[in-house]
């Protein structure tokens, strides 16, 4: 009688092994390649965005009751983070410095007819 766990070529095939390695292999490069590429993405927009933002909340430190209002800081952050130069961004950093002295000028009744807003 013969025993049927003795039989030999039972199991998975050479064949399906080597295919089954090659796409793990494959599949961990990709996932190395997608992973670092967005890890840089992320750096550049973080290094944009937060250098904006830092240079933003420098110059709230300045500001008083009438403050500029949030489409002026909005359209600043845009116009520092699309700056091509240090020169650029230095021109958007003033701008936004003499909107803060314009509305610093102004009382809470005046304040929000000249395009500021109070605090």
């Amino acid at each position: 009688m013969l025993n049927k766990f003795s039989k030999r070529g039972q199991g998975l095939s050479l064949n399906v092994i080597i295919i089954a390695a090659l796409a793990l292999i494959v599949l961990v490069v990709l996932v190395v390649i997608f992973t670092s590429r967005s890890a840089q993405t992320s750096e550049q927009v973080d290094s944009i965005a937060g250098d904006a933002a830092l240079e933003l909340q420098k110059v709230k430190l300045s500001y008083a009751d009438c403050s500029p209002s949030s489409s002026t800081e909005r359209d600043f952050t845009s116009s520092y983070g699309n700056a091509a130069n240090d020169g650029d961004r230095d021109s958007a950093v003033n701008d936004l410095k003499d909107e803060v002295r314009r509305c610093r000028g102004f009382g809470q009744e005046e304040c929000s007819n000249v395009g500021c807003s109070w605090n």
